[in-house]
C-alpha cells in the first residue's frame, strides 16, 4: 500500500495551505529508526497491507480515507474474513488533522461556517467574527479519531446529553458530546451493524444524509457538524441489512466474494503469525511503520489534489449510463461513482480524471448496487469504453507564462 508521492507534487507543495503543511510536518517528524517496541503499531492492530486478498475492499477503504464525500464503505462476509482487522487496520495509516484548539468537536479551522452552536454563542456574546474568532483561539494537530459504535450504545451516549453533575456544580447547562461528535473527521466503525437498534441506524443514516447532529433535550438546543468515514461490517448470515442504509453507502462489498485459494490461506497464516511474533523481527515491523508514513503523507497531498479534479460531461454521462445498464435505483450509484474516480485520481497523482478511475469507479459503486454481483472483479469485458480525459484548459499555459 505504500506509495511515494511523485514529482508532480513538488509545484503542489509550494500551493498547499498552512495547516496541510503542518500535517505533513507532524506526520514525518518522528521519522527514522523504528523499532517494534514503540506503542506498538497502534496497540498491536494488524496492518492493512498485511492482509491477504480482498483487494477491491482495501481499495475502497483508501480512497474513502482521501474522499470524505464518499460517505460510508460496507463490508460483508462470514466470520473469520477480517472484516473487523480492516476497519480497524485503517486507523493505522489515517493521518492526524488540525483542529481548532481544545475543540470537543474536532472543529476544521479552514471551515469556520461549521462551527458547533457553543461556539458561535460564545464568539457572538463577545462580540468578535467567527472566522476572526476561530483565527484567535489557535489551531492543535491531534491524531486521527477513531470511534467504535457499540451495539448496546444508548442515543445520549451516541448524541450526547446534559452533564448532571457538571451543570449542578456550574449552575448552568453543561453539555457533554457523544460519540458522533468524536468522530467527526474521523472514522466511525459500526461492528455487525445489521443487529444495531433500528432507531439507532436512523440516526446514522439522517447523519450520512445531513452531515451534522442536531440535538433537542432538557432545554438545550445544539448542533454540531459529524462528517465522519463510516465503515460499518456485518455477517449476512445473522440478519439482513436494510437497503435504504445500503444505498447511503458508496460502497458495498463482500470478502466472500473471492475466496482464498489454498496458497493465499497459508499466506494469511504465516502473515499472522509472523506479526504476532513482531518483537522477535524489528526490521519487518520498521518496513511496515515507514510504508504507513509515506501512505500518510501520500493521503495528505491526495486531499489536496482532490480539490482541482472534476469530471467532464462525458465522463459523468459515461457512469450515469453504466447506472442506468446496471438497473441502480435512484442516483445514488453515478454520484458516488463520481467522488471515487475523483479519489483514484487524486491518490494517482493524476491531474485529470482518466479511463481507469472511471473503471474502478463502475466496479466499486455502480455494479454492487445494481447487480447484487460481489465480486467487482468479475466485470471487466462488460463494461462500455469510457470516455478520454477532458483536454487541459487552453489558459492554463497562458497563465503559466504570466507568472514567469
Amino acid at each position: 500500500l505504500a506509495h511515494t508521492p511523485s514529482p508532480r507534487l513538488t509545484p503542489l507543495l509550494v500551493r498547499l495551505p498552512h495547516h496541510t503543511i503542518t500535517m505533513i510536518h507532524t506526520t514525518l517528524q518522528d521519522e527514522g529508526p523504528k523499532t517494534a517496541s514503540v506503542e506498538d503499531a497502534n496497540m498491536g492492530v494488524f496492518p492493512l497491507s498485511k492482509i491477504v486478498g480482498q483487494e477491491a475492499i482495501k481499495q475502497a477503504l483508501l480512497l474513502g480515507t482521501i474522499n470524505s464525500r464518499m460517505g460510508g464503505i460496507a463490508i460483508s462476509g462470514g466470520r473469520g474474513t477480517a472484516k473487523s482487522v480492516m476497519a480497524r487496520a485503517l486507523h493505522r495509516i489515517m493521518p492526524p488533522i488540525e483542529v481548532v484548539k481544545d475543540s470537543e468537536f474536532n472543529l476544521d479551522p479552514e471551515l469556520p461556517g461549521e462551527a458547533d452552536d457553543f461556539l458561535k454563542d460564545k464568539l457572538a456574546a463577545a462580540g468578535t467574527d467567527l472566522e476572526a474568532g476561530i483565527e484567535a483561539l489557535g489551531t492543535e494537530v491531534i491524531p486521527c479519531p477513531f470511534v467504535q459504535v457499540p451495539l448496546n450504545v444508548m442515543e445520549d451516549r451516541l448524541l450526547g446529553s446534559v452533564n448532571v453533575e457538571q451543570s449542578v456544580r456550574t449552575g448552568k447547562t453543561v453539555f457533554e458530546p457523544g460519540l458522533l461528535a468524536r468522530a467527526h473527521r474521523g472514522v466511525l466503525y459500526v461492528d455487525d451493524i445489521n443487529l444495531l437498534d433500528t432507531e439507532l441506524t436512523n440516526i446514522l443514516l439522517s447523519v450520512l444524509s445531513d452531515g451534522f447532529v442536531k440535538v433537542e433535550r432538557e432545554g438545550i438546543s445544539v448542533r454540531y457538524p459529524c462528517r465522519p468515514l463510516l465503515i460499518a461490517t456485518f455477517n449476512p448470515e445473522e440478519a439482513d441489512l436494510r437497503d435504504h442504509l445500503l444505498d447511503r453507502m458508496s460502497c458495498a462489498l463482500s470478502c466472500d466474494a473471492k475466496p482464498l485459494s489454498m496458497e493465499q490461506r497459508i499466506e494469511a497464516v504465516d502473515e499472522v503469525l509472523g506479526f504476532s511474533e513482531r518483537n522477535k523481527d524489528a526490521t519487518i515491523m520498521e518496513k511496515i511503520l515507514d510504508d504507513e508514513d509515506q501512505l500518510k503523507t501520500r493521503i495528505v497531498f491526495a486531499r489536496e489534489s482532490l480539490k482541482e479534479l472534476e469530471l467532464s460531461y462525458d465522463q459523468k454521462l459515461y457512469l450515469a449510463e453504466e447506472a442506468a445498464r446496471a438497473g441502480c435505483q435512484g442516483h445514488r450509484g453515478e454520484i458516488f461513482a463520481c467522488e471515487i474516480a475523483r479519489a483514484s485520481a487524486a491518490l494517482n497523482d493524476r491531474t485529470v480524471v482518466e479511463a481507469d478511475d472511471l473503471r474502478l469507479a463502475v466496479k466499486l459503486a455502480i455494479m454492487p448496487r445494481g447487480t447484487f454481483i460481489t465480486d467487482p472483479d468479475m466485470q471487466d469485458e462488460e463494461m462500455m469504453p469510457p470516455p478520454p480525459p477532458p483536454p487541459p484548459p487552453p489558459q492554463q499555459d497562458q497563465e503559466q507564462d504570466e507568472d514567469l
